[in-house]
């Protein structure tokens, strides 16, 4: 195993973190398919590898970060929401949810959440900049929802009292079927208060072309998963569907995420064979 010791911002070297460069990282390689630069030749390896099957892989991923642009700015806008909880957050790029809800509320709170150390670095330098509203970072995993929830900076920095939006955005397709995905869901999702809102983006492959699903799912899913730290699945219509069970969904329901609440003309804007993906937000009793 390569790995590469890593000191946090405060460059204490008693808080060192190891991170292994010899797998992919989901985070890691979105931010290789979003053009940036933290990320490792295995993330890009994987990227490559996963792009030479599916060609439109980059306008997916930059498809589902405006998918979260307009899930914030509705629930920000139209349903009140002043608090917010993204959990696998990834490395920050433009359009953080912080800034997007903060640029239409600045007293909205936003706790990010994710399980690698150079998110951790990063959202260190993020938060030590200029957040209007409360902001704050939980080093943590999706299926630790009782450290999540008892963490004394998530603590501080919401009202669970009031509502609050759980953003899962190209996350839960990076956890199988025997990893319990709808238990944790439901576990987190049972933590928040009432009036709250779930919104996820998933993977998908009910938009390919029949001709190429087999290539593809050997491809991203067996191949790439073998070789990365977080395995990957596809999910159709109806198992997405089940994340948000007991949930009114916001019009238009579920969609591929390049036509969920997008005011660009249908003709200008990526097909749902390109984005491969499904989005939606619901909103909890």
């Amino acid at each position: 195993m390569s790995t590469q010791r890593f000191l946090p911002d405060n460059g204490r070297p008693d808080d060192p973190f190891e991170i292994d460069t010899s797998v992919a990282h989901p985070a890691r390689r979105y931010n290789y398919w979003l053009g940036g630069r933290d990320n490792f030749e295995a993330d890009r390896i994987s990227g490559d590898a996963i792009a030479a099957t599916f060609p439109t892989i980059k306008t997916a991923a930059l498809e589902n970060r405006s998918f979260l642009r307009r899930a914030v700015t509705y629930l920000v806008e139209e349903a009140g929401v002043r608090q917010f909880l993204d959990i696998g957050t990834g490395i920050p790029s433009a359009d953080n949810v912080h800034e997007v809800a903060q640029s239409v509320a600045p007293d909205t709170r936003v706790v990010y959440v994710d399980n690698d150390p150079i998110v951790l670095a990063h959202a260190r330098r993020l938060l030590a900049g200029s957040p209007r509203g409360a902001t704050a970072y939980v080093h943590a995993d999706l299926r630790e929802p009782n450290v999540i929830f008892g963490h004394p900076d998530l603590r501080r920095t919401l009202d669970l009292s009031q509502p609050v939006a759980l953003m899962l955005i190209a996350v839960l397709h990076f956890f199988v079927d025997a990893a319990d995905p709808y238990g944790h869901i439901a576990r987190l999702v049972q933590a928040l208060p009432p009036g709250s809102y779930f919104a996820a983006t998933h993977a998908t492959a009910d938009f390919m072309p029949s001709a190429i699903t087999d290539e593809v799912v050997e491809t991203a899913v067996r191949r790439e998963s073998a070789r990365s730290r977080d395995p990957g699945t596809f999910r159709d219509r109806a198992a997405f569907e089940r994340f948000f069970d007991g949930m009114t969904l916001v019009p238009p329901g579920i969609a591929p995420v390049s036509d969920w609440r997008n005011e660009v003309p249908p003709g200008e804007r990526p097909s749902a064979a390109d984005t491969m993906s499904y989005g939606a937000v619901a909103r909890l009793p």
